[in-house]
């Protein structure tokens, strides 16, 4: 009834082999694969006026297709005058199926609707085989109705492989077909 997102016939169909043939694995299951890909959305303000974290909730929904969840200030900080357990931002961990749309949508429909974009750094690595990458507009994204913003956030999204080394992990997102810097 429902199909296979494209990312992951490419996968199954394109990139295993060739990661094979780059890092000569013996067996299929050595090959680096996407475990998750989380969204978060830090809202400071969110701390002065509570409209303002329900914003950006309904915003990153509809951006991920998935309800986000909360985060709450683990420490009082007076001086940016946050107690703890207050609301800060929200996030979404998304998997499977969604987790590979949002990263078709990314790739090939938000990315090349950034400003003077020249390709993704290639130093955002965390030597475990993960990926980070800081948006500072939200309004990247197709899903958004301008009229409907009222502020423009910024968001992370960290993308989480299997991959053991950061070399692993820069091939698999380049065969995805992340646009990095040469």
């Amino acid at each position: 009834m429902s199909t296979e997102p494209r990312l992951l016939t490419r996968y199954k169909q394109e990139i295993i082999p060739a990661m094979m043939k780059r890092f000569s694995y013996k067996n299929v299951m050595q090959v680096p694969r996407l475990m998750k890909i989380v969204v978060n959305m830090g809202v400071g303000e969110a701390a002065r006026d509570i409209k303002e974290l329900d914003a950006a909730e309904k915003e990153l929904a509809l951006i991920t297709g998935q309800k986000p969840r909360t985060t709450r200030a683990k420490q009082s900080i007076s001086a940016f005058k946050v107690r703890e357990g207050m609301p800060v931002g929200c996030f979404v961990t998304l998997r499977g199926t969604y987790m590979y749309e949002f990263l078709d949508r990314l790739i090939n429909v938000a990315i090349p609707r950034i400003r003077d974009f020249r390709g993704l750094p290639t130093k955002s690595f965390d030597g475990r085989g993960n990926h980070c990458i800081g948006i500072k507009e939200h309004l990247i994204f197709m899903e958004l109705d301008y009229s409907k913003v009222s502020k423009v956030r910024g968001m992370d999204i960290t993308t989480v492989t299997s991959a053991r080394t950061d070399e692993e992990c820069l091939e698999l997102l380049s065969l995805f077909g992340m646009p990095f810097k040469e």
